[in-house]
């Protein structure tokens, strides 16, 4: 299963060992603009956007199976339905939250939040 990253993130080490591809960095730039909004869309817009995606995935990364979502889901909406109605199997990332302490140098102890990926929401068979 070849999973394309279509997020504005980089698929953590965890994804990429569970078959995400990132896009190369000039694919990447086109995905993060169509991801971006800086005014409330329109659904034409929206539509344009996700057909953009679309087509950039259908000729730069055929084998992909499915495509790892993410982002404003008022758009998600509009995009899980493109890549759905065209034979790609839209996935959410799952994660869960632990916390770990790290001890610094000075002796203290620093919490931090470390999110771990653990499958896919939304992946059939």
């Amino acid at each position: 299963m070849i999973i394309i990253n279509l997020t504005q993130h980089a698929a953590s080490p965890e994804q990429l060992a569970a078959g995400v591809v990132e896009p190369n960095p000039g694919h990447k730039r086109i995905i993060t603009d169509a991801l971006t909004f800086d005014q409330i869309p329109d659904r034409d817009e929206m539509v344009e956007r996700a057909a953009k995606i679309l087509a950039l995935v259908q000729t730069q990364y055929p084998a992909a199976d499915a495509a790892m979502l993410g982002g404003a889901p008022f758009f998600m909406i509009v995009l899980h339905e493109m890549l759905a109605d065209n034979g790609i199997n839209p996935v959410y990332a799952f994660s869960v939250r632990e916390s770990e302490e790290q001890v610094q140098a000075d002796g203290s102890v620093k919490k931090v939040a470390v999110f771990r990926h653990r499958g896919f929401v939304g992946l059939d068979g």
